[in-house]
């Protein structure tokens, strides 16, 4: 076997930047009052929510008893994955916990947004008059947000992470704390989607928070395989 026997990627609990964008799109604010409590934060500092603390702790439990003790454990770094795994960790012995290595990687750090990063849809519009037509004009898998990150390019950094674990952590099982945009770049990459199918998510299948989403390596086939999609805890 010349691959992971098992990854499991989680989205990571509910954040703040989630809860203030919730039912109003996720590119933009919809106004100042929605981003009043966390204007100013950078994405990699954003926390998360107490509903959010509880969901992951739910989640870890969830872990413990399906899937048992991992390899390696990573996360992006981004307090809000860090955060959700403490969360989860709860759930596992001091001497369980001794056995897993953690490890942070930026590869897996969540889509750069650019400079529209805090702003409202109105205030985008006022800045980037052109950038509604570049998008249609260039493609959404390709396209820059301006000062900001294509999905071809994160799905670049997302392919070295993967070659890293194909590399050293073969035959071993391996937890991914991550982030809705990551985990569309591992999608794309380990069942091989198109371009046109990584640009948007079909009504319904958006990466959850503390979603679960499993690959077992097929020996058939001789790669991973999607087992498991989008499985939060019963808790929930």
């Amino acid at each position: 076997m010349n691959r992971p026997k098992q990854i499991i990627l989680i989205r990571h609990a509910e954040s703040a930047r989630n809860k203030a964008k919730y039912g109003k799109g996720t590119t933009y604010f919809a106004d100042e009052y929605a981003r009043r409590n966390i204007k100013g934060i950078p994405d990699y500092e954003i926390p998360l929510t107490e509903e959010g603390e509880a969901h992951a702790v739910a989640t870890g439990k969830y872990l413990r008893e399906r899937f048992g003790t991992f390899d390696y454990i990573y996360h992006s770094g981004y307090k809000r994955t860090k955060d959700t795994l403490e969360n989860i960790l709860l759930a596992y012995t001091d001497e369980e916990r001794e056995q897993m290595k953690i490890r942070h990687d930026a590869f897996i750090r969540e889509r750069d947004p650019g400079f529209t990063y805090d702003m409202t849809e109105e205030e985008a519009t006022k800045a980037f008059p052109w950038l509604q037509e570049y998008w249609d004009t260039y493609g959404g898998f390709f396209a820059y947000p301006p000062g900001g990150e294509s999905i071809a390019k994160m799905t670049e950094r997302v392919y070295q992470f993967i070659g890293m674990l194909f590399d050293r952590r073969a035959n071993q099982k391996v937890l991914i704390v991550t982030h809705g945009g990551t985990i569309r770049a591992f999608r794309f990459l380990l069942e091989r989607w198109s371009y046109e199918r990584a640009i948007t998510w079909p009504a319904g299948t958006e990466p959850k928070n503390c979603g679960i989403t499993v690959y077992d390596y097929n020996t058939e086939e001789h790669r991973l395989v999607l087992s498991e999609y989008n499985t939060t805890c019963p808790e929930k």
